[in-house]
C-alpha cells in the first residue's frame, strides 16, 4: 500500500488500509514510536502493543469509513480531526470522533504518530 503524499489524505488511506483486513498493511500507516488509543483511557505504544491494538480493531468485522473534519499542517507535522465508523450493512458496530497527529517521512509520505480514536468525544474527560 502506498502511504499518502498529503497529510489530509491520511484518514482515507487509513480506512483503505483497515478495509484490506491485513495487519501489516494497517501497521504500515503508523509511526510506532508514537501511540494509539484504541479505547478510551487505554493508550498503548511500541510495535507489539500497536499490533495488538490493530488486531483488536480488525476483529470488528465490517467496513471502516473515516471522514476528515479538518487537517492542519505546519512543516512536517499535522493534526487531524476525524469522524469514523465501522459498519456491517446497516449495523453500526462502532463509531467515534478522533484526533490524529501525522508526521511526514523522509520520502515525503505521511504516517500517523498519534491516533486517539475517541479523542474528540464530548464525554471524554482528561
Amino acid at each position: 500500500m502506498n502511504l499518502p503524499k498529503k497529510a489530509e489524505d491520511a484518514h482515507a488511506a487509513l480506512a483503505a488500509a483497515f478495509n484490506t483486513g491485513d495487519v501489516n498493511t494497517v501497521m504500515s500507516m503508523y509511526d510506532v514510536s508514537g501511540f494509539i488509543v484504541p479505547e478510551p483511557g487505554k493508550p498503548v505504544s511500541g510495535a507489539e502493543k500497536f499490533e495488538e491494538a490493530i488486531k483488536g480493531i480488525l476483529s470488528i468485522k465490517g467496513k471502516m469509513e473515516i471522514k476528515t473534519v479538518y487537517c492542519l499542517q505546519t512543516g512536517d507535522i499535522a493534526v487531524g480531526r476525524s469522524e469514523w465508523s465501522i459498519t456491517d450493512g446497516d449495523e453500526v458496530k462502532v463509531s467515534a470522533k478522533g484526533i490524529e497527529v501525522m508526521i511526514q517521512q523522509n520520502d515525503g509520505s505521511w504516517k500517523i504518530l498519534i491516533d486517539h480514536a475517541f479523542g474528540a468525544e464530548a464525554s471524554l474527560v482528561a
